[in-house]
């Protein structure tokens, strides 16, 4: 298949593309390489890869004519390139609506007008979901948990976009899932949860998980807002993965389809209170941490409710959040040069 990635320099886009390569797919990254550190995603990617098995576009996704060039004959366009923090899009909401919303708009343009009627997979967020404020949640001695949902939340609950970020994604959210009433384009939107796993460089704002366990490694400060009892059901990079391929495979019963994607209940974790102590374990000392407020449109607690993929799929995740953790510190542990 020829594969189109946008953001497929960063750390899911570089983990998918790796596996549609080793699939034998036509694969093509497009990607602005602002992030930093994402140049070294591509030049691990080509050392792992039989020359010519992929191609590299330096653009945006905001250029609309150099992303339908590159969409036209796809048979799969991947969506994943964004503005991706909350705190990013508050200090500058323009940049991030018109990456996440517009650009959203001008990839399903290029993939209406590619004269393939590609496959369209789209890396929505649970940020759509808001702030759950009318959901009970209940508070335990080191994380938060809801009281009526066990399963999680689910496809179901209505959407509520809280911050900048939120109302960008949450508009490609929708553009994306109308493309597919309005027009018929092959699109799903998958509503993902906290992603981790290797190659991701995470940040302060972004990418808590793998930032925690950078910072610990590399001996930064970290700031820990809120009370540290957040919880997050993590979902490993492969997982997800797997799913997007699953998708691909399934198309005839996944098209047009929304379903939330995250590690779900038996993988949660709160962000401090749980993780701290399992990270100290990892490293064999204290980890020293200063405390913050709580930040814009932080949610107590979010927990996919993952049974639609499973029921229409057949997918389910298989790393567990210890194994996860694990490998994810190996790897940062051994690739310290990565983060300066």
């Amino acid at each position: 298949m020829k594969v189109l990635i946008t953001g497929g320099a960063g750390f899911i886009g570089i983990n998918a593309a790796k596996r549609f390569v080793e699939r034998g797919d036509d694969v093509t990254l497009y990607d602005n390489l602002c992030r930093p550190g994402v140049r070294g995603n591509v030049d691990w990617l080509s050392q792992l890869s039989r020359p010519g098995s992929f191609r590299l576009i330096e653009a945006d996704v905001r250029d609309a004519s150099r992303l339908a060039a590159a969409a036209v004959g796809t048979d799969v366009l991947l969506h994943l390139a964004g503005q991706v923090a909350v705190t990013t899009s508050v200090l500058d909401p323009r940049s991030d609506f018109e990456t996440n919303a517009l650009g959203t708009f001008n990839a399903l343009e290029a993939a209406r007008h590619s004269g393939s009627n590609p496959i369209f997979l789209f890396a929505s967020t649970n940020k759509v979901y808001g702030e759950l404020d009318e959901i009970v949640v209940e508070e335990e001695p080191t994380r938060y948990r809801f009281r009526d949902l066990p399963h999680g939340v689910p496809e179901t609950q209505p959407l509520d976009f809280h911050s900048p970020y939120g109302c960008s994604k949450g508009a490609g959210d929708q553009y994306v899932h109308d493309f597919a009433r309005i027009y018929g384009l092959r699109t799903v939107v998958f509503r993902q949860s906290a992603i981790y796993g290797p190659r991701q460089l995470g940040v302060e704002d972004q990418g808590w998980l793998a930032w925690f366990l950078i910072a610990s490694v590399c001996e930064r400060p970290i700031t820990i807002y809120g009370d540290g009892k957040q919880v997050r059901d993590v979902l490993w990079v492969d997982d997800l993965v797997d799913l997007y391929l699953t998708a691909v495979e399934k198309i005839d019963v996944a098209a047009g389809e929304v379903f939330n994607v995250g590690g779900g209940p038996e993988r949660t974790i709160s962000v401090w209170s749980e993780f701290g102590p399992m990270l100290e374990s990892h490293l064999g000392r204290k980890v020293p941490v200063a405390s913050a407020g709580w930040r814009p449109g932080d949610q107590k607690i979010f927990v996919s409710d993952c049974r639609k993929a499973e029921r229409l799929l057949g997918w389910k995740p298989r790393t567990s959040v210890d194994e996860g953790i694990r490998i994810l510190h190996e790897w940062v542990a051994g690739n310290r040069a990565l983060f300066g």
